[in-house]
């Protein structure tokens, strides 16, 4: 369908084509609007471009509609519009997405897009909009509403503090809030741990740890796949990872695991849990501001390549499925890789991100003397 046109304000909808041309340039748009806050970390541009492009097997299944708005001929803002049929058919309700989003800050641009995102969603049957998500829930999501003054983890984003403003005055209003804890590696002893360790030894017969690695990763990825579906499948709009979307993911992570953060949980030689941890890498990409190919690389490249290791890790998934939730196996997980970090001299971890209302989640970050510093919000919008 044709985009909307913005009429005297002599601003346009340009379509953009699935093409890695058209795709490079609209993943550009966000470094050629204002530089960014001085605490935003850009995602590199060529993992942008590869989450858009059809390597990413999520477009397999997944309709998408993507615009840059132009004034003037010049770049002001872009969003995609989504639609994963696997939404609906698992949460019951006909739901399309929107992600992507820049602006300049300007109401007039932000609408444009957001209505032409609306219309498309129309189009296609949804009844409602929703977003941002960088395309899913299980990639970058969320807009930035609390904790501008700090920098963003590996994986999350940092938009301008005027995007909620932007958003909310196109018509969209709060639909869930995730949130992201600070948490002091100083403020978990090791008696502690140790004394997490022993009671579930104790509560669980037949459990074992077995660490994930670069070398083991590819053979353990079934067994990944399953604990990451089955533990978060009754969250909030969750959408399962099929074995195609985990190894996508899995080749991008791979470069960052240490040796300790990442574990998976069996009872009885059965998946039943999974700590996914990986070093902040953001402080050294800070410099590059998303071009791998800048003058700033050699300083970065200890980090990237894990000769030097960041103070920060984030934590990015802890979970258990069902029938072995809340009695500490959670606990013992984080346990095992907070007791690595240390080994490995990190100081700091960001829990993130974890939805407003997981209370066990919440529980657990406060027993380790946890702080939420970032609150991320997810808006939609009846159509």
């Amino acid at each position: 369908m044709s985009p909307p046109s913005a009429g005297s304000s002599a601003l346009t909808l340009q379509p953009v084509a699935p093409v890695p041309a058209q795709l490079r340039a609209f993943a550009r748009v966000q470094h050629d609007l204002a530089p960014p806050h001085p605490q935003a970390v850009l995602p590199l541009l060529v993992e942008v471009e590869k989450v858009l492009s059809d390597a990413n097997p999520f477009w397999a299944r997944a309709g998408r509609a993507l615009w840059i708005a132009l004034r003037h001929g010049r770049p002001v803002g872009r969003v995609a519009a989504i639609l994963d049929p696997l939404h609906e058919s698992l949460h019951g309700e006909r739901c399309a997405f929107f992600g992507f989003f820049e602006s300049i800050d300007d109401p007039a641009v932000a609408r444009a897009l957001l209505d032409a995102a609306a219309a498309w969603a129309r189009s296609v049957g949804a009844q409602r909009l929703r977003g941002p998500l960088n395309p899913n829930l299980n990639e970058e999501c969320g807009l930035l509403v609390e904790g501008f003054h700090l920098p963003n983890a590996v994986m999350m984003p940092h938009n301008p503090s005027f995007y909620p403003r932007l958003v909310e005055s196109s018509g969209l209003a709060k639909a869930k809030d995730l949130v992201a804890f600070d948490i002091l590696v100083a403020n978990s002893p090791a008696e502690r741990l140790q004394r997490i360790r022993n009671v579930v030894q104790r509560r669980f017969q037949g459990l074992s740890l077995r660490p994930v690695t670069r070398a083991n990763l590819r053979s353990l990825l079934p067994q990944l796949t399953h604990v990451y579906n089955a533990a978060w499948e009754r969250n909030w709009s969750a959408i399962p990872m099929f074995p195609a979307e985990i190894r996508f993911l899995a080749d991008r992570l791979a470069p960052l695991l240490v040796e300790g953060l990442v574990w998976l949980a069996l009872l009885e030689g059965q998946p039943v849990g999974l700590l996914l941890m990986v070093p902040d890498i953001n402080p050294a990409l800070r410099p590059l501001r998303g071009r791998l190919l800048s003058p700033a690389l050699l300083r970065a490249l200890p980090t990237l390549l894990g000769w030097r290791l960041p103070r920060r890790f984030r934590l990015i998934a802890l979970g258990v499925t069902a029938p072995h939730r809340r009695r500490g196996l959670e606990g013992w997980l984080f346990a095992e890789g907070v007791e690595a970090a240390r080994r490995h001299g990190f100081t700091e971890c960001e829990a993130s991100w974890v939805l407003e209302d997981n209370l066990p989640v919440h529980q657990l970050a406060a027993q380790f003397q946890g702080t939420i510093t970032r609150r991320y919000r997810i808006y939609d919008r009846t159509l």
